[in-house]
């Protein structure tokens, strides 16, 4: 098959360099033309490049029209690649005029080498021919080897025919090291994504995966750094043009790879419609598209701040319910600390929203209204985000993102929403049961499985908790919406509450859904004025602001606990039915208070049986320990 393909090229080859060169360019013209109406995945990959590049400078019709170009150039270069490869050097200088060949010359005469920073940009093929037309120069370039060893055999017997000397990248770079020091000329091509050995610099102001080896290669021969770029000038005429060299001012090998970028964007901005947009220069890597991990890691050229940068797009769907949120916040915080380009909004349901809104880090949020279907909410984040991080589990989540074309959709393998995500997260798999770990772990484990970086040790929410006035102010949250096997006893919460006032001369602030206003005005009435019955009455803004004066909260396992934790605020909790090392408060400062039975946890909504496991807390230990934790803050 690949000398059937080797075949097909050489008699195509031969039909194109039978044909006069004006004609193939407007064959090529005429194909590239083609290719833009029919061709909608290359076309929708140039688009979104050149909104990347382009899209603060130019209008939308500026950049279909760009794209359209592109696609014209393309195919003209292309079949005009074929038709020059058989020109004679006077042939190719007919075709081509050679601008600021001086500096090059000037390069060449101080014998210390010189690395040609060249790109796909035009018809990059001349590269060779030009090179091999300049008198007296040693020309050569680093390549990657065709998978197609006859065609590969044929571009370099092509290559040799104008004096070009080609080092296989697979080789190792002794030998280009070796033709620099002599005085040689390498091509090395600069513009390609290097995935996970490259180097993440600045292209059109986003970071750009950018191979080290032009900087690797002049950092150890002192090669030049000579910018040479081909643009298209006319009808079957292409015009070199050399830029003055790479002035690094360092022989640090990262920061000349971000020098060379912003020479290769200065080339590129001459003419765009040259550039060869066809491919994912800007790819997301996968599975960790954050960029702690990578060892070679970013570098910005000279002056360029790092605020500057164009914005990653990330959109994290935030679980449902309070407490599981407030569990999520270390992950999505080392989610933000991934990479310093990093735009981070959360999608979450319209109740959770101010909460969201007080995460350091997060930068906008989207609610979902009561009533949004998932066609509405695929609405709402059709914008123009690189990844959706899911961290419910349910298949609604991971249709919602798919509906909205999030190129990238990550979260963990559950039945039946496998096909929706091109980014599974598995959950490890043990022979022997480990030890429970705490639910933040699970939210973890997925940020660090896409890149971040994550702490073994306690989780420090980094709130500071500032309580103000004169009076001490305890909180206390006598309900859980889960379910009434959550919940300690009311009269033994009312005890706790008068005895610890009668102690301590404290106020009390009553939190809770409006479901639990009998429980609040049975604790309110015993404790004689000495209290504030805020249950029912309160948005999630105002609970935050009333929780941050308070010095204490006394609650069962709620989503109010968590909240209080992620505020500061240290708690006393009263755990029955649920594990609190699955789901306790995070954080320093906090007190649990159970009594393991034999059938806890059992996770249950209510209790079948008598209800032991809240009955064996007595209102005596839970006295001691709020006034110990309120002694210690």
């Amino acid at each position: 098959m690949e000398y059937a393909i080797y075949l097909f090229y050489r008699l195509f080859a031969a039909v194109i360099g039978a044909l006069p060169l004006s004609l193939v360019f407007r064959i090529g013209n005429f194909l590239g033309l083609l290719a833009y109406h029919l061709g909608r995945p290359y076309r929708n990959l140039v688009m979104a490049n050149l909104r990347i590049a382009f899209g603060g400078e130019k209008s939308p019709a500026e950049l279909r029209a760009l794209a359209r170009q592109h696609f014209v150039n393309l195919g003209a270069n292309i079949f005009s690649s074929i038709r020059v490869s058989g020109m004679s050097s006077e042939e190719v200088l007919k075709i081509a005029t050679l601008e600021n060949l001086e500096i090059l010359k000037q390069a060449v005469a101080e014998k210390s080498g010189v690395i040609m920073v060249i790109s796909h940009i035009g018809n990059w093929e001349l590269f060779a021919q030009l090179a091999g037309c300049l008198p007296g120069v040693r020309g050569s370039t680093v390549y990657q080897a065709l998978g197609n060893r006859y065609l590969d055999k044929h571009l370099k017997e092509f290559r040799g025919r104008f004096g070009v000397v080609p080092f296989d990248r697979k080789d190792g770079f002794n030998a280009p090291i070796k033709f620099l020091r002599e005085g040689g000329i390498v091509g090395v091509l600069v513009d390609q994504h290097a995935g996970d050995g490259g180097i993440w610099s600045p292209f059109f102001g986003r970071l750009a995966s950018t191979s080290p080896l032009a900087s690797i290669l002049a950092s150890r021969t002192g090669a030049k750094l000579v910018p040479v770029a081909i643009y298209t000038d006319g009808l079957a005429h292409w015009r070199m043009v050399v830029s003055e060299p790479i002035q690094a001012g360092t022989d640090s090998p990262e920061q000349i790879t971000a020098e060379i970028n912003q020479a290769l964007e200065a080339q590129i901005r001459v003419s765009p419609q040259d550039w060869f947009w066809v491919h994912n220069r800007w790819k997301t890597p996968s599975p960790k598209f954050l960029l702690s991990d990578y060892k070679r890691g970013i570098s910005y050229p000279r002056g360029f701040d790092p605020k500057a940068l164009k914005p990653f797009r990330i959109l994290i769907r935030s679980s449902n319910w309070l407490g599981d949120a407030v569990m999520t916040t270390p992950a999505v915080q080392a989610i933000k600390a991934g990479r310093p380009d990093v735009h981070l909004t959360i999608l979450t349901k319209d109740k959770l929203a101010e909460f969201w809104k007080n995460v350091p880090g997060v930068d906008d949020v989207i609610a979902i209204e009561p009533g949004d279907s998932v066609f509405g909410v695929a609405q709402k984040i059709s914008r123009d985000f690189d990844v959706a991080v899911l961290l419910p589990n349910s298949v609604r989540v991971a249709l919602e993102a798919w509906l909205a074309g999030i190129p990238r959709r990550v979260g963990y393998r559950t039945q039946w929403r496998s096909k929706l995500l091109n980014q599974i997260v598995r959950e490890k798999e043990t022979k022997t049961p480990l030890p429970p770990r705490h639910q933040v772990h699970h939210y973890l484990d997925l940020a660090k499985f896409i890149g971040a970086k994550v702490s073994t040790g306690t989780v420090d929410f980094g709130i500071k908790r500032e309580v103000a006035g004169a009076t001490l102010r305890i909180g206390l949250c006598p309900g859980a919406d889960y379910g009434p096997a959550k919940r300690w006893l009311p009269e033994r919460f009312a005890e706790v509450a008068k005895s610890v006032s009668e102690q301590a001369g404290c106020e009390w602030v009553l939190f809770g859904m409006g479901a639990d206003a009998a429980v609040g005005e049975q604790i309110a009435a015993g404790l004689d004025g000495k209290c504030t019955n805020l249950i029912g009455k309160t948005t999630m803004a105002e609970l935050i602001e009333q929780l941050r004066g308070c010095s204490l909260l006394l609650t069962n396992d709620t989503g109010t606990m968590h909240l209080a934790a992620f505020l500061g605020v240290p708690t006393v909790s009263i755990f029955g039915s649920t594990e609190p090392l699955l789901t306790g408060p995070l954080g320093k400062g906090h007190r649990v208070m159970r009594h393991h039975v034999e059938c806890s946890p059992c996770f249950l909504r209510e209790c079948p049986i008598d209800f032991r496991c809240m009955n064996a807390v007595t209102t005596e230990e839970v006295v001691k320990a709020v006034l110990e934790t309120m002694a210690v803050h």
